[in-house]
């Protein structure tokens, strides 16, 4: 048996090792049974969470696998090289276990909520109705369907792109199933919910890349000193990530400090700390001491190391899993539907005082608005040290978009933007034309393509390449026709409204986020057509763009129309429980919501005019400066000409 095979049994026993510990430890192993309630059994109690690890193995090592093909091994001009490949073919077979075992987890999941025998479950017809009407179900479903597409397609990917965007669909694949554990039920479930999908993508690219990284050593792979590096810088990122969200996931679970060592759940969680703060020790020894003798070509000391944190990791993903099947301590929530429904108590009656003082944290919008600060203060500072310049203009726009940002997302107005249509109106017009204006105009893929050092080998793909490739991709180039970005702008707003998928997009956390997402997508994009700064495949001319423009606010006018003569209520479903016993009623406040669309396009189109009218001005000065330098050239070729003519003149007359 060869070392990496050794490894990844003694990976598997430690995480079966952890998980039965923990188990015991938390008192799933022997939970209590009330007399006269059946029960799936002792096999089920336990198939369930082992089914559960093997998925979330299976998960993390494809996850490594396509990680370790796109990043640590330089690719040729786009090429996998045949190490990468090999890699992406490997994650094929992973990918098919992730999909076996999630659609056992799927069985055992329902056998262990009817209280029923697996065969059972398999020769009823409760399953079908499990996959495709319940939320567990249709996670588990999804997890089955992007597994076996993942296996397919990466049987034939050749390319980093590709192994790519396998690799973004791996992690998207991760997701649905942790979304709805316990963080769904959390008093503060909106934290939870972004704490925990924040948390495991951190995981899964942490510990994932660690494994294949180990056995790539194992194995005596070449470039094991390139991909150490980069795995190394990547892996303090996803410390600091999983560390972070960790925070968060714990604070929206936990009443008190106390519950650390007064539940199960807690000293788990206390277990998870202590593995966590070792495993950031470790990491510290191998930047510190281990990288550098690897450097020297002495690989030992490093594989030591790598071996026992990956057995640590293990078990520790072990604990996790027998985490998700421990209850949390009770909570005390105050009784009602609006906070069953909002996580919060209904607000008192909407005032400017309220709105600026009533704050909610929401973890997703601080977590961007963190990265899109911190990104571009890093580029600028990198300019600046080297002695370039940045237009202080440009840095001012993008933090004055990043503040609007945090404003519409964080302050009391994304409180009440939850219980009054009115409000919400105000936030999405905010976050669809005000904050894309301020963000287009700092230029942040200029600032990008400027601050970033191209890779160190001759055709490979480091974070620069990459946006150059996307920026030329034949996806931008058909999303950023000025046609299409605005039919998007338009188009995607009365969909949104005019359909039920306003309704069920504010029933669900992960609802607002693709609400928030999209709308601050669709705002960059058509502002970045009509007013950026940075490359882009079309370039109108400016009566184009004021052209466009003027053709696209008359149509956000007339949806402001519409929502004030519509009869019925929007999302009445999810308004009226809420109760709300102060202000306008809910078709009033709808059509306020609608005079507030109505009458917001002149903020924006203002805001467009100044920057349309400055951009046209600062180009026809530039185009009057070309022309006057190309006239002083010629004026000066014209006298060399006249003096060369009188010398010839003077010399035939002597």
């Amino acid at each position: 048996m060869s070392r990496a095979a050794r490894l990844a049994l003694a990976a598997a026993a430690a995480a079966i090792a952890g998980l039965a510990a923990a188990m015991v430890a938390g008192g799933a192993a022997f939970p209590r049974v009330i007399a006269g309630l059946p029960t799936a059994g002792v096999f089920v109690r336990w198939a369930l969470p082992l089914s559960k690890l093997a998925m979330d193995a299976a998960g993390v090592v494809t996850v490594g696998l396509l990680l370790a093909a796109v990043a640590f091994f330089p690719s040729d001009k786009g090429m996998l090289g045949q190490t990468a490949q090999t890699y992406v073919k490997a994650a094929s077979w992973t990918a098919l276990v992730w999909s076996g075992a999630a659609a056992a987890t799927m069985v055992f999941t329902l056998s262990d909520q009817l209280a029923q025998p697996p065969l059972e479950v398999l020769a009823g017809n409760e399953l079908t109705s499990f996959a495709s009407q319940t939320e567990q179900g249709v996670a588990l479903t999804l997890v089955v369907l992007f597994a076996v597409a993942l296996a397919l397609f990466s049987r034939g990917a050749i390319t980093a792109g590709a192994a790519g965007g396998l690799l973004v669909l791996a992690l998207a694949t991760m997701l649905p199933p942790p979304l709805t554990g316990h963080s769904s039920n959390a008093p503060n479930h909106d934290m939870a919910i972004s704490g925990v999908a924040q948390h495991l993508l951190g995981l899964a690219l942490w510990v994932g890349g660690l494994l294949v990284l180990t056995l790539h050593a194992l194995r005596k792979g070449p470039q094991l000193e390139i991909a150490a590096g980069r795995f190394s810088r990547m892996a303090l990122w996803c410390y600091a990530l999983v560390g972070l969200s960790g925070v968060f996931s714990v604070l929206a679970r936990l009443t008190s400090v106390s519950d650390l060592w007064t539940s199960s759940y807690g000293v788990l969680i206390v277990a998870k700390i202590v593995a966590y703060v070792v495993l950031g020790y470790i990491g510290w020894w191998h930047r510190q001491r281990t990288l550098a003798r690897l450097r020297k070509g002495e690989p030992r000391a490093f594989l030591r190391l790598a071996c026992g944190e990956v057995l640590l990791m293990a078990a520790t993903l072990g604990l996790a899993v027998a985490l998700s099947r421990t209850p949390t301590p009770p909570v005390t929530v105050p009784a009602g539907t609006d906070f069953e429904l909002l996580g919060f108590t209904m607000p008192p009656e909407i005032t400017p005082a309220t709105v600026a003082t009533l704050w909610r944290f929401d973890l997703f919008t601080a977590t961007i608005a963190v990265v899109l600060a911190g990104l571009y203060a890093a580029g600028v500072a990198r300019l600046l040290r080297r002695g370039d310049r940045w237009p202080w203009g440009r840095t001012a726009a993008w933090f004055t978009g990043v503040a609007i940002l945090v404003l519409a997302t964080q302050s009391g107005l994304a409180r009440y933007a939850m219980v009054m249509f009115s409000a919400h109106m105000v936030e999405h017009m905010t976050l669809t034309m005000i904050v894309p204006i301020f963000l287009v105009l700092g230029a942040p893929v200029t600032l990008a393509l400027r601050a970033l050092k191209p890779a160190a080998r001759r055709g490979d793909r480091g974070p620069r390449e990459w946006l150059t490739v996307i920026l030329h991709s034949r996806f931008v180039k058909v999303l950023a026709h000025p046609a299409v970005a605005t039919a998007v702008f338009i188009g995607s707003t009365y969909a949104l409204y005019f359909t039920p998928l306003f309704a069920s997009a504010m029933e669900e956390h992960l609802g607002h986020v693709a609400m928030t997402v999209h709308f601050l997508l669709s705002g960059s994009l058509f502002f970045w057509v009509i007013i950026g700064v940075d490359p882009s495949p079309y370039r109108l001319p400016y009566v184009g763009k004021l052209l466009t423009l003027f053709v696209t606010m008359p149509f956000h006018a007339f949806f402001g129309i519409a929502l004030m003569m519509y009869g019925e209520v929007i999302a009445q479903d999810w308004y009226e429980p809420l109760g709300r016993a102060w202000g306008p009623s809910l078709l009033e406040d709808q059509q306020n919501g609608g005079s507030i669309a109505w009458g917001f396009g002149e903020i924006p189109t203002l805001i467009v005019l100044i920057a349309l009218a400055v951009q046209w001005y600062q180009d026809e000065d530039r185009k009057a400066r070309r022309e006057d330098r190309r006239a002083d050239k010629k004026d000066v070729e014209l006298e060399a000409y006249n003096e060369y003519l009188a010398r010839l003149n003077r010399g035939n007359k002597d």
